[in-house]
């Protein structure tokens, strides 16, 4: 299979690359729930049910010493985990 042929160190930085730019979109959105003054419409379930899941591939990623995930989650996790604040302080 052609997938196999792919070295483990260009996944390794290319799941980098991808999980950074998804901690991207959640930077994005934290800019935008500060930059409006009336109370967010994000579900508190929700953020808290993402927060979970990168907080458990981050524990993943650090078990298998794995880069790109306990990397690219950890800095999710601190971006959900602001996210989060913000909404319930609205």
């Amino acid at each position: 299979m052609i997938l196999e042929k792919i070295p483990d160190r260009c996944y390794e930085a290319m799941g980098t690359i991808v999980g950074l730019l998804a901690s991207v979109s959640t930077g994005t959105q934290v800019l935008a729930e500060c930059s409006i003054d009336t109370p967010s419409t994000m579900s508190r379930l929700y953020a808290i049910g993402f927060l979970f899941v990168f907080l458990f591939w981050t524990i993943y990623g650090i078990r298998f010493r794995r880069l790109a995930l306990w990397l690219t989650n950890g800095i999710a996790v601190f971006m959900q985990t602001l996210l989060l604040v913000i909404i319930c302080l609205k």
